[in-house]
């Protein structure tokens, strides 16, 4: 007598579920296939289920068809027309993180935190960040009609803009009147940003005082917000990202060529500060090398790459978050400024009562005026367009700020 043992291929609990979820997957695609009020194929059936995937993931990864990632690419390589802005999704709103300064966007006044209604009539409630941006590029010299919704405002605000070519020039510095200081303006991270700041500091031949202005800098390269971090900060951690894979996991810290290591430095933050400049900012604060003054920024601390799929389409899927060196996280945090500061002109009063000399004698006015017109020629001359004014200064409560607390450096 014998017995006959019989095998059955048993699966795993994991392979198990994966089988289930997959199983549901083609029911419902054939489900749709059949009983749809409109007819579908299967491939934009398939489309539709991607484009739902990456939205529901979170508000940075997404599906890219071939229109889609022909203007990446065209964003990326090439001269668009557009209106200028960075766009992000934000509490379900598409909302513009910055206008770029000097492109039709920031010439008619939109703002960070200015959320996108309609673009022309269409509304932009359930549209996805790939196709407002599609909808708001085009061929310059053409209008587009945003409405907006913003904070404080009682009823929606209707702009009328004329696209152009955006051309940005990233980085540009001033030197602020009677005083050492080199205020350094970075609008974006292109490739040569911290190239570009050395060179420009460089050309300063006393330097007590560095203003870095980041304000509405809606981010970019990576690498670049590490290298002008290590204009600054000698020693430690200036960012590190973290994701699922290992290699994915990587520390970037200072490199010791740090040319600016001692001089007292200020940055500038606001709400469209965002990303890369997010990152600057907090390896600035949390290494103690400098003094933020402004606003919150935007709180953008994930990391994007573009995955092929198909020869003409992609994903941009968020691979990882940016960690501060303290080890705080940037992501719908930000950086809160060491100095908060809302933006506007410098308060003064109208009632100041003083008593001049003018007020009490005669002068003869003929020659007060002679004196006055060469005072004012020869201050004329000694401007010029390298030169941020006190007038200008008195314009901007945040730079004012940023001012006094690199005295405050020279005091200590």
């Amino acid at each position: 007598m014998f017995s006959v043992l019989f095998v059955f291929p048993v699966l795993a609990n994991d392979d198990e579920s994966r089988l289930e979820a997959y199983n549901k997957l083609r029911k419902v695609i054939g489900t749709i296939e059949k009983y749809y009020v409109d007819e579908l194929t299967l491939n934009e059936i398939v489309d539709k289920a991607i484009n739902g995937l990456m939205s529901n993931l979170d508000a940075h990864s997404a599906y890219l068809n071939e229109d889609k990632y022909d203007d990446l690419k065209i964003q990326t390589d090439g001269e668009f027309g557009g209106i200028g802005i960075t766009i992000s999704l934000k509490d379900g709103g598409i909302t513009i993180v910055a206008p770029i300064e000097g492109t039709p966007g920031d010439k008619v006044g939109l703002k960070s935190g200015d959320i996108i209604l309609k673009i022309n009539d269409e509304s932009t409630l359930n549209m996805d960040i790939d196709d407002a941006v599609s909808k708001m590029r085009g061929k310059p010299r053409t209008k587009v009609k945003l409405t907006i919704v913003r904070k404080n405002e009682p009823k929606p605000l209707v702009f009328d803009i004329v696209r152009d070519n955006i051309q940005v020039e990233s980085v540009y510095a001033r030197t602020i009147e009677d005083t050492n200081y080199a205020y350094v303006r970075v609008t974006s991270f292109d490739k040569k940003v911290s190239q570009r700041v050395e060179e420009e500091l460089k050309k300063f031949k006393k330097l007590d005082g560095i203003i870095l202005d980041l304000r509405n800098n809606p981010g970019g390269l990576l690498n670049q917000a590490v290298e002008l971090s290590d204009l600054f900060i000698k020693d430690g951690v200036i960012v590190s990202q973290k994701g699922r894979i290992k290699d994915e996991n990587i520390v970037y810290k200072a490199t010791k060529r740090t040319p600016y290591a001692n001089t007292p430095l200020v940055v500038l933050t606001n709400n469209g500060s965002a990303s890369a400049s997010e990152i600057v900012a907090g390896a600035i604060q949390d290494n103690k090398r400098g003094i933020i003054v402004g606003e919150s920024t935007f709180g953008k601390g994930s990391v994007q790459v573009i995955l092929p799929t198909e020869k003409k389409e992609a994903l941009r899927l968020t691979i990882a978050r940016y960690y501060l060196p303290s080890g705080r996280t940037i992501q719908a945090v930000g950086v809160t400024p060491d100095i908060k500061v809302e933006p506007g002109v410098v308060p003064h009063s109208d009632n100041l009562f003083s008593i001049k000399e003018a007020d009490l004698q005669k002068h003869l006015e003929g020659e007060l005026e002679k004196v006055e017109n060469t005072k004012a020629k020869n201050k004329k001359d000694d401007k010029s367009k390298n030169t941020i004014t006190q007038k200008q200064v008195l314009q901007d409560i945040q730079l004012k700020s940023a001012i006094d607390a690199l005295k405050i450096f020279s005091v200590i």
